[in-house]
């Protein structure tokens, strides 16, 4: 007797889910009367309407993704010792990727963790649980994590789509965030996403070998990443500007720390930047890593708008053969969109640029190779003339 309830693909559909991706979609299947009861977040197992079995998943018939892969093998119990032996896997990986126990230590599908992201600070842990599937199965998950100190970031927007309720449990205060020589601070209670962005670790460190003697521009700097990268690496002049004053106030205490200057500004970004452009000053090296500007498919044409409109006054603000970086961490905009309207910007900006550097995440954000579509960060590097 099965463990878990079947759920049937149907006829000719679920091409990418035969094909090895680990979801499937709700018109992809047979919604059943009985699949429907399922409460959200249920195990069950998948079959293709020939039987074939594709393993064991978590099932939401209120989501547009109905079903996420947990195991290739039916009848799984994701108990703790399930977990304990993922989180060992995806920790064996990042202690052979990273010097330092400061890392992306769990990457949803990229460890075969759907719904699941574990930031790791040292002995301190964020976790962000995004699906009602994982919700399910917090409690042995947690177990197996055995963190000394942890912080459940529970206020990813995806949880709302999964119904599931907006939280943060645990307030560690601030905490250091050790990386390539600088001692940052991060607030991961209240910090945006897990309260640091290790994605951009490998983006940070391109710039900083960039940096020295030049003059940078760090727009949407959060705590202050690029900034005190720059800094570290001999910049003349670092300016960081930001609308979050709890993050600036990071990045101040992070560059006293380090003994490292740095001038942090809060301000609405593009507002700076057409001031910036108005009065013609200009930098070296201009960074724009923006907050999400595509949250939903719906805001797909005013946030690719608004991504041109970022290059085009980056562009303006950087110096004649200086430097831009501009980033999207945007899910729903694809990374040709997104060239395509850096590209547009900085032409309209009256620059011509060569593009020197495309990029993503770093190591420690692994994706699934069955779903690129996972790889949400967008890094792009251009010369200007």
């Amino acid at each position: 007797m099965s463990a878990h309830p079947t759920i049937r693909l149907k006829a000719k559909e679920g091409r990418r889910l035969r094909s090895g991706a680990p979801w499937a979609f709700s018109n992809e299947i047979e919604m059943s009367a009985a699949a429907k009861a399922l409460p959200p977040g249920s195990l069950v197992n998948v079959q293709g309407d020939d039987g074939r079995p594709y393993g064991t998943f978590y099932f939401n018939p209120n989501s547009l993704i109905a079903l996420r892969r947990l195991d290739e093998a039916p009848d799984i119990v994701p108990d703790q010792g399930f977990f304990a032996a993922r989180i060992a896997r995806a920790m064996a990986l990042r202690e052979t990727l990273c010097a330092e126990p400061y890392y992306r230590l769990v990457n949803a599908e990229g460890d075969h963790l759907p719904g699941l992201v574990i930031d790791r600070f040292g002995d301190a842990y964020v976790v962000q649980i995004t699906t009602a599937g994982m919700e399910r199965l917090r409690e042995p998950l947690l177990a197996a994590l055995a963190a000394p100190r942890l912080v459940l970031r529970g206020d990813a927007p995806a949880r709302a789509l999964e119904g599931l309720p907006l939280a943060i449990e645990g307030d560690l205060g601030r905490v250091a965030v050790q990386e390539s020589g600088i001692r940052y601070f991060a607030d991961l209670a209240s910090g945006q996403k897990t309260g640091w962005y290790y994605d951009q670790r490998d983006n940070r460190a391109f710039i900083a070998a960039l940096a020295k003697d030049k003059s940078v521009l760090d727009a949407y700097c959060h705590s202050g990443g690029f900034a005190l990268a720059a800094a570290k690496a001999g910049a003349k002049e670092v300016v960081a500007l930001d609308s979050s004053q709890p993050a600036l106030e990071l990045g101040e205490q992070s560059a006293a720390a380090n003994g490292l200057t740095a001038r942090f500004v809060k301000c609405d970004v593009f507002e700076e930047l057409e001031r910036l452009a108005t009065s013609q000053e200009v930098f070296d090296i201009v960074i724009a890593d923006p907050p999400p500007f595509v949250k939903a498919r719906k805001d797909l044409e005013p946030g690719a708008k608004a991504y041109r409109k970022l290059a085009r006054l980056a562009a303006r603000a950087t110096a004649r053969d200086g430097i831009v970086l501009l980033a999207s961490c945007s899910y729903n905009i694809g990374a040709e969109r997104f060239a395509q309207e850096c590209a547009l910007g900085i032409e309209r900006a009256g620059r011509k640029a060569r593009l020197i550097r495309q990029a993503g995440a770093g190591p420690d954000h692994p994706v699934h190779p069955m779903l690129p579509e996972s790889a949400y960060l967008k890094v792009l590097v251009y010369a200007l003339d």
